[in-house]
């Protein structure tokens, strides 16, 4: 698509082109015709044809197709750009409508692109996503199926087995609630229906809480809980108590869960403009690059094998991420093989 600047070059050629054909028209004629006009009547004849011409092209595009560039280039924003900076009136040099409209057609062609291609991976993502729901749902029904089937078939009787079997299926009826209460909470989150209780609280005095309440769970594995500094001063948020209660507990859990042993946990807590940034750091293994992006999604594991043994339902990590959104903030993870793992959001704070 041409330039403004480039199309008024050509409206001025035609026009010069149009005169030069009418003078040599004139020119014909006194010399082959019995029209009779001198120089100065061919001169001015050819300078008015000129003016009629670049004033006729002129109306055409700056009146007419300029007109309705500016109007579909201003729908286009209006329907696709509406959080563009809208253009100033009275700007001191002229707006290449043109040019703008080729930018924002570009750019929808673009955004076009990105989204097929999203919508593609919705597609496959789905897929997985209903086989993931499947796998995860049918084990625990499978295994107390197993269990029900041993005992009913006489090992109900046998006092070496009976007892262990039920447990088993306990386990694994537990397991399948929790899978169930966890789809029902990330429903709840997606559709708005779950609504956040915000109120004022310590969240220092929280983290210490939730440190002594997981302090045996690492103990287990020699893993120390500690905090950045003491935060012998309230650093007060304004959010869901309970939920980020969850937040917390389920990052903290997991860092125990995939961390080294004899590894760490570290949380700090810093002032941003009106927010309180939290950092969740630990010493483990990591995470491979090419599964950063997808960590939020529901049932993606990074080592399937190890995550189903530690018992997670594998919702942990989006119930976290739609938890931190419902408060209108979000969250990050930072992390490199061999080198651990940061987990970054952050809360609204309520200091004075």
């Amino acid at each position: 698509m041409a330039s403004t600047q480039k199309i008024s070059t050509r409206i001025f050629v035609l026009a010069l082109i149009n005169a030069t054909v009418c003078a040599l028209c004139f020119i014909l004629l006194n010399y082959f015709g019995n029209f009779n006009a001198g120089i100065a009547f061919v001169l001015l004849s050819t300078f008015a044809c000129f003016i009629t011409s670049l004033l006729v092209l002129y109306y055409f595009y700056y009146v007419d197709v300029t007109y309705k560039v500016n109007t579909l280039t201003e729908k286009i924003r209006a329907r696709f750009l509406t959080n563009e900076i809208p253009q100033k009136l009275n700007q001191l040099e002229d707006e290449d409508g043109l040019a703008l409209l080729e930018e924002r057609v570009d750019f929808l062609i673009e955004l076009r692109e990105r989204e097929v291609k999203h919508f593609e991976n919705l597609d496959s993502y789905r897929k997985e996503y209903l086989g993931n729901v499947s796998h995860e749902l049918k084990t625990p029904v499978f295994n107390i199926q197993g269990y029900v089937d041993t005992l009913l078939n006489g090992g109900l009787e046998d006092e070496t087995i009976n007892v262990d079997y039920l447990r088993r299926a306990e386990k694994s009826i537990d397991r399948l609630i929790n899978i169930i209460d966890d789809l029902e909470t990330i429903t709840q989150l997606e559709s708005g229906e779950l609504h956040l209780d915000m109120d004022v609280f310590d969240l220092a005095l929280l983290l210490k809480d939730i440190y002594s309440a997981l302090e045996l769970n690492a103990a287990k594995r020699n893993i120390k809980l500690e905090l950045a500094r003491k935060y012998d001063k309230p650093v007060l948020v304004r959010a869901d108590k309970f939920r980020i209660r969850q937040v917390l507990v389920n990052l903290i859990t997991n860092s125990i869960k995939y961390g080294n042993d004899n590894g760490s946990t570290k949380i700090s807590l810093n002032y941003l403009n009106n927010d309180v940034i939290v950092e969740i750091s630990d010493n483990g293994d990591g995470i491979d690059e090419k599964h950063l992006s997808r960590i939020f999604e529901r049932f993606y594991r990074v080592d399937k094998g190890r995550s189903r043994e530690q018992g997670g339902t594998g919702l942990g990590l989006a119930i976290v991420k739609h938890m931190i959104e419902a408060h209108n903030k979000s969250i990050k993870v930072e992390s490199e093989p061999g080198k651990g793992t940061t987990f970054t959001f952050s809360l609204q704070s309520a200091q004075d």
